[in-house]
C-alpha cells in the first residue's frame, strides 16, 4: 500500500508558496503522493502547477474537483495541460460536490447526480486518453479534439453510493474516499468497485482513501479534536452515510488515532480492507506524527 498526505487549503498571506513548500516537504520525506482539496480557495489544478516543481517525483492529486460548474472538455484540456506541466505526474480526482453546494450556490439541479457522473465521464475521459469524443447524452453533448499534451493521466471520482462505485471501478481508474472506515472499504467499497472493474474488463482500480491521522497517548482528545476540526463531514449527507455504515457516531470515529503501534495496525487493517492508496490528513500533534509516517515510508 502507498501511503500520501493530504493537504486542506492553505490560509495563510500567500497560499502557494504555502502550499509549495507542504510539497517539497512531502517529496522529502519520501511520500507516494499529495493531495489537495478543491473547495472555495485555490483552484487545485492551478495551485498543483504553481507549487508542483518543488516536489519533484511524487503524484500529485486533487481530491476532488467538483464536475457540475465545468463542462468536461473544459476540464479535461486544463488536467491534460496541468499533467504536461507537472511531467505526467498528475491524479485527476473529480466528484459530485454536495447538493446544498450545487443548487444552492451554484444554482445547477442536482437532480440524477449518477447519470451526471456517467454522462460526465463519457466525455471526460475519451479527451484524457485519446484526445477526442463525439458524444450525445441527455444532458451533456461534445464533439471535440484536443492538441492538448498530457494524456493518459488517472481518473478517480469519489464515489460512495453504488452507482458510482459501478462507474469507478468500470470505466474510471478507481475511486477516492474520504471519511471512510475500513468497515465501510472492506464490506462495501471494495467489492463494488473492483467487482465492476473485473466485469468490464478493466484493471484492477484504484482505492484511495485519506482519513484524519493523529500519533497521540490521548486518543479520546484527539478524536474529540477531530470531532470539532471536521463537524461539516458528519452533516453532509454523503458522508453521513459513510458514517452510519462504519457504525461512527462522528468524524473522530474514523480517525486514525492513537500511539505509533495502534496507528501502525490501523493503518495496516485498511490495506486488509482493500486500500491501495492511504492518504494521511495530519490534524493534530503534527511533529510526532509526521516523524510517524516517515518511518512507514523509508
Amino acid at each position: 500500500m502507498r501511503i500520501g498526505l493530504f493537504f486542506s487549503e492553505p490560509r495563510g498571506d500567500d497560499p502557494i508558496a504555502e502550499l509549495r513548500e507542504r510539497l517539497a516537504g512531502a517529496a522529502a520525506d519520501g511520500f507516494a503522493s499529495a493531495w489537495i482539496s478543491h473547495i472555495f480557495g485555490l483552484d487545485a489544478l492551478t495551485a498543483l502547477v504553481a507549487a508542483g516543481s518543488a516536489a519533484p517525483g511524487i503524484e500529485l492529486g486533487t481530491s476532488v474537483v467538483p464536475t457540475y460548474p465545468r463542462h468536461p472538455a473544459a476540464l479535461a484540456q486544463q488536467a491534460l495541460t496541468a499533467n504536461a506541466a507537472l511531467g505526467g505526474r498528475l491524479t485527476l480526482g473529480i466528484g459530485l460536490s454536495h447538493k446544498v453546494v450545487i443548487e444552492n450556490m451554484y444554482g445547477y439541479s442536482y437532480d440524477r447526480p449518477a447519470r451526471h457522473m456517467r454522462e460526465y465521464l463519457s466525455v471526460l475521459l475519451p479527451l484524457v486518453r485519446e484526445g477526442e469524443v463525439g458524444y450525445q447524452g441527455e444532458t451533456l453533448k461534445a464533439e471535440i479534439r484536443l492538441s492538448t499534451p498530457g494524456r493518459g493521466l488517472p481518473v478517480l471520482i469519489a464515489a460512495l453510493a453504488p452507482r458510482m462505485l459501478h462507474l469507478a471501478g468500470a470505466v474510471a481508474d478507481g475511486t477516492v474516499l474520504w471519511m471512510t472506515g475500513p468497515k465501510t472499504v472492506v464490506e462495501h467499497v471494495a467489492p463494488a468497485v473492483t467487482a465492476a472493474a473485473q466485469e468490464a474488463g478493466r484493471p484492477a482500480p484504484r482505492i484511495v482513501c485519506a482519513l484524519p491521522v493523529c500519533v497521540t497517548d490521548d486518543p479520546a482528545a484527539a478524536r474529540t479534536r477531530a470531532d470539532e476540526i471536521f463537524s461539516v463531514y458528519g452533516q453532509l449527507p454523503s458522508y453521513r452515510a459513510m458514517l452510519d455504515k462504519e457504525g461512527a457516531a462522528g468524524p473522530g470515529d474514523v480517525a486514525v488515532v492513537g500511539d505509533e503501534d495502534e496507528v501502525r495496525a490501523q493503518i495496516e487493517r485498511l490495506a486488509e480492507a482493500g486500500v491501495t492508496d492511504f492518504v494521511a490528513s495530519e490534524y493534530s500533534e503534527r511533529e510526532r506524527t509526521r516523524q510517524f509516517l516517515k518511518g512507514l515510508v523509508q
